[in-house]
């Protein structure tokens, strides 16, 4: 009987779906499985109703002997009815169990019901969706026959470009061996050729290496002229500057009427056995502004020489940047002899 009834429910559910999908015709294929699935279900309770009248016949047959035999054993059961009555009494505990469980499986059945209502309406959106992708589909594969047609007419021009090409190739493989003939007889008379070029060449190197090392020469000695220019001006540069601090303080010398000729201070320098420069150093002690004016002028002496030193070391061209360092140090010497030459005509 449960089976029955579970039979008639998955009906009742198959025609509720049968209906749904009438409905809908666009999906026309699960109509026809749930119809047949309809047949099926139909089928299995002709077979559970014949099977229950089987079942009912035989139970009967039974209860009738199960009936005398239930006579005969009365007065036994009278006996037994105590303790049945206590085994009612844990059945009742039982029953109850089972009420709960059937309370359990009626809110389990209340839930399926829930999602079998989601998974139908999901069936419907996906049925869309198969749709838009089915009709997506179609728009691509029409697309991709409109490019299969252009690809097709690419090919047959592909195609006769290339046997334009064999043809042209043919006759350049033609043209390829003529021109290796060519170079054959080109090769052998250049090779004579070479022979007397390189005796030529052996002779232009020799005298290219001669010329080379006149230049290595000619380099060398002009590095040395300009050192020895440089140091020339420094020298002379630092000459006039002992030179017009002498100068300038003679002429404070002499407005104080205490002046020493430059002769003396000479003269002075050549007892102590010091330089002129040494000597004007020993007067100047207390003059801290002369003193670092001085060290401010050797320390741009020594970062002039440097660049110079510097400028001989890089690479070519350099000229006009050693032109420019040797008229800075040449503008600075006619500055201090032009200086000079005003104290010189005051003293």
């Amino acid at each position: 009987q449960q089976e029955k009834e579970d039979l008639q429910g998955k009906l009742k559910l198959r025609e509720h779906l049968s209906q749904t999908a009438g409905k809908n015709e666009a999906t026309p294929g699960p109509s026809k499985n749930i119809d047949l699935e309809m047949k099926q279900l139909q089928c299995k309770l002709k077979n559970s109703n014949t099977e229950i009248t089987k079942q009912s016949s035989t139970i009967k047959c039974s209860l009738k002997k199960q009936v005398q035999e239930k006579e005969e054993w009365i007065q036994e059961l009278q006996a037994k009815i105590s303790q049945l009555e206590r085994d009612l009494t844990m059945k009742r505990h039982l029953i109850e169990d089972l009420r709960s469980h059937l309370k359990a499986n009626q809110e389990n059945e209340k839930t399926s019901n829930e999602t079998l209502g989601s998974l139908e309406r999901k069936v419907k959106t996906l049925a869309e969706d198969k749709k838009a992708s089915i009709d997506s589909m179609k728009q691509r594969f029409n697309v991709a026959m409109k490019e299969k047609s252009q690809y097709k007419q690419m090919y047959h021009k592909a195609k006769d470009e290339l046997e334009k090409k064999d043809l042209k190739l043919t006759k350049l493989e033609r043209k390829m061996i003529e021109t290796e003939c060519a170079m054959t007889e080109l090769e052998t008379a250049a090779s004579q050729q070479l022979h007397g070029l390189a005796k030529q060449s052996t002779q232009a190197l020799e005298t290219l290496q001669k010329e080379l090392l006149l230049t290595s020469d000619k380099v060398e000695e002009f590095k040395t002229f300009v050192k020895t220019l440089t140091r020339e001006l420094h020298h002379s540069v630092q000459e006039l500057r002992t030179k017009i601090k002498l100068a300038k303080e003679m002429g404070e010398m002499k407005a104080c009427k205490k002046g020493l000729s430059q002769e003396s201070l000479q003269l002075a320098a050549s007892i102590l056995n010091v330089s002129t420069t040494d000597l004007y150093e020993i007067l100047q002690e207390g003059d801290d502004e002369e003193m670092a004016k001085t060290k401010m002028d050797f320390e741009k002496d020594k970062e002039w020489l440097q660049h110079i030193q510097k400028l001989l070391e890089a690479q070519f061209p350099f000229a006009s940047y050693l032109t420019d360092a040797v008229l800075e140090k040449l503008n600075e010497k006619k500055k201090l002899v032009e200086e000079y030459s005003s104290l010189m005509k005051h003293t």
